[in-house]
């Protein structure tokens, strides 16, 4: 640089010891063009220098004969199988040093099902009366409902900032969508395999339902599978908007026709026929369904009706609330159908949604101007 410079007529010589880069940025001051009445532009342009380097560039830009153009067989540098490795270790330190998060939702989770445990202490085998069999409804139902809304509400402003960052390392070329999808599914269902356990182990002793093997099993599947369900939710519907704050609004919406429809407000005989089709598309219908079939359903025992009598607790469950104990596998297999569902969707939309600045503005002004009609 310093030949370069010194070479163009007029320019002054670089004294000993001075800076390279402060004595070229003065030579090369539009002031000193000025003096010189010339542009340093054309002065490169003409340059035997400029004509090297454009030799030079021409050389590295011919390929040598027979050889073969740049060539990757994938587009990452990594296998998908190593690719789901390294965001599932980087999710498990995420998660890991997220304590405010996996705090909050553990210590919700003690309270909650203490709470529960208190107010419905030791009525999981009293069915001796419809209003005991009502009880026994009410406390599945709002097991299910309260902590299951606090994991789909609570886990969206996580999604949310997480693909913020995915998006920034999908653009540097990292890993693709996918297992960032799933790691992340996979990380929210270990801390939910275990939240249930503490959740399941107090609701099950407290309310004092029968220590058999296959009850157990079954209650802490319905739980799990309900808690997996709406934190999926929640990721599905931040995967469909472009931030929690609209994303909580959506979610909103939808569960409130869950909890109306979930058979306990309004038990599934009793819904109009054009309506139960959304019964069926409730997720948390189904989860009350197996829940209450599996700790009581197999009873052959009498239930006392206020001015109606005796009737058998099966045919009362069959007739009045719609549950047959026969059908409990297929409500098993149904709670995956939605986990696979909710799962499906986060994962194609997160791969196949980018929600650029524009996209964002756009919703934004939607969402105000229902708000303001609505108002």
């Amino acid at each position: 640089m310093i030949e370069y410079f010194e070479s163009v007529p007029g320019v002054t010589k670089i004294r000993d010891g001075y800076n390279p880069a402060t004595w070229m940025l003065e030579v090369t001051a539009p002031s000193v063009e000025a003096q010189l009445d010339g542009d340093f532009a054309d002065i490169y342009a003409n340059s035997s220098l400029y004509l090297r380097n454009q030799e030079l560039i021409k050389e590295l830009s011919t390929p040598v004969p027979g050889s073969n153009d740049l060539y990757f067989p994938t587009k990452y540098s990594q296998p998908f199988s190593v690719q789901c490795k390294a965001c599932f270790w980087k999710q498990h330190w995420s998660y890991w040093r997220n304590p405010q998060y996996n705090a909050v939702r553990f210590f919700m989770t003690i309270v909650i099902g203490a709470l529960f445990g208190l107010i419905f202490w030791n009525k999981g085998q009293k069915t001796a009366k419809q209003q005991d069999l009502m009880n026994l409804l009410g406390a599945m139902y709002a097991t299910v409902l309260f902590l299951g809304a606090l994991n789909a509400s609570a886990v969206q402003s996580v999604v949310a900032i997480k693909r913020t960052v995915f998006y920034r390392e999908r653009a540097a070329g990292m890993y693709s969508a996918l297992p960032h999808a799933f790691s992340q599914v996979a990380m929210e269902t270990i801390y939910n395999a275990i939240q249930t356990l503490a959740y399941t182990l107090l609701l099950y002793s407290m309310i004092g339902f029968e220590w058999k093997a296959t009850k157990f099993l079954w209650f802490y599947y319905y739980i799990f599978t309900c808690f997996v369900y709406f934190t999926l939710y929640g990721m599905m519907v931040v995967a469909l908007t472009p931030g929690h704050q609209i994303a909580a609004i959506c979610m909103s919406f939808f569960l409130s026709f869950w909890n109306l429809f979930s058979g306990f407000l309004l038990p599934r005989p009793q819904i109009p026929i054009w309506w139960r089709w959304y019964y069926w598309a409730s997720p948390v219908a189904w989860t009350l369904y197996g829940l209450v079939t599996s700790q009581v359903g197999d009873k052959n025992a009498s239930l006392e009706i206020p001015e109606a009598g005796n009737v058998p607790l099966k045919v009362y469950l069959k007739v009045s609330l719609g549950f047959e104990y026969d059908f409990l596998s297929a409500v098993a297999v149904a709670h995956l159908g939605f986990l696979l569902l909710f799962f499906f969707v986060f994962a194609y939309f997160f791969i196949y949604l980018s929600f650029s600045t524009t996209v964002k503005i756009l919703w934004l002004h939607i969402l105000s101007k229902n708000i303001i009609l609505n108002i």
